[in-house]
């Protein structure tokens, strides 16, 4: 695991897709093609963008997969993370060879198992990722599993989480949050063979520090990237004023 830090969360961005971008590149020239899993969030905004300015990526050989969704959530809703890929990623990149997004609306184990199938298919070779402010690896909540092997699976979304999406803006009060997701499991993230993290704000600082300098466990899930041979981990400064090394 490798952290680097940048002034401000544009820098961070920069540096994150330019890395991510590389590892894309890499991977179509020497095997012809790239699955790759995007994150969602306030936390990834710069480094999708980065991404889009990349130049001689040939995303006519690249499929996506995404991280977690709520349950119930229509694509039309404010908070989708259907509708905030679609908004910000894909509509830049109509020429991708394939996305996968988690349907919310559908009966839950059956998408479940519907992508579980085609993720088995598609080893990835680069996960873009966040870190929430409880800890949280993509919706995998304190404690979170790290010893399912299902793909994908439905998590209670904690208080903790909840206040954070509303807290980010994407809900009117606390209500209207879901308690529920379809999210990407752990074991399945740390399968891909690079993982690129972004993490902006002081409010993720706490996190940070659990996550990245206290002893790997599922009360701080996202710990677990301590255990990736190829993570790296980008931060803002506020994101690690808490970190004693840095």
């Amino acid at each position: 695991m490798t952290i680097s830090i940048s002034p401000t969360p544009i820098e961070l961005g920069q540096k994150a897709g330019k890395t991510g971008a590389e590892l894309i590149r890499k991977a179509i020239k020497t095997q012809g093609f790239a699955n790759i899993i995007l994150a969602t969030g306030t936390s990834q905004f710069e480094t999708l963008k980065q991404l889009l300015t990349e130049k001689e990526i040939d995303w006519s050989k690249v499929t996506v997969f995404h991280l977690d969704e709520y349950l119930g959530l229509p694509i039309t809703h404010p908070a989708s993370f259907r509708k905030y890929l679609v908004e910000r990623f894909f509509n830049h990149v109509p020429q991708l060879k394939a996305y996968h997004l988690i349907d919310g609306e559908n009966e839950p184990e059956k998408e479940c198992e519907r992508l579980s199938t085609l993720i088995q298919n598609h080893p990835i070779d680069v996960a873009f990722v966040g870190i929430g402010e409880n800890g949280h690896l993509a919706f995998n909540d304190p404690p979170a599993d790290f010893e399912i092997e299902k793909p994908y699976l439905v998590v209670n979304l904690d208080h903790a989480c909840r206040m954070q999406q509303l807290g980010e803006g994407w809900f009117p009060d606390l209500e209207a949050v879901p308690t529920q997701a379809i999210s990407m499991s752990i074991r399945q993230i740390l399968k891909s063979k690079a993982i690129i993290c972004s993490v902006p704000d002081l409010r993720k600082a706490q996190a940070i520090s659990n996550c990245l300098e206290g002893e790997i466990s599922n009360l701080h899930p996202a710990s677990i990237l301590q255990s990736h041979s190829d993570c790296q981990i980008f931060l803002d400064k506020p994101a690690s004023t808490l970190l004693s090394n840095h």
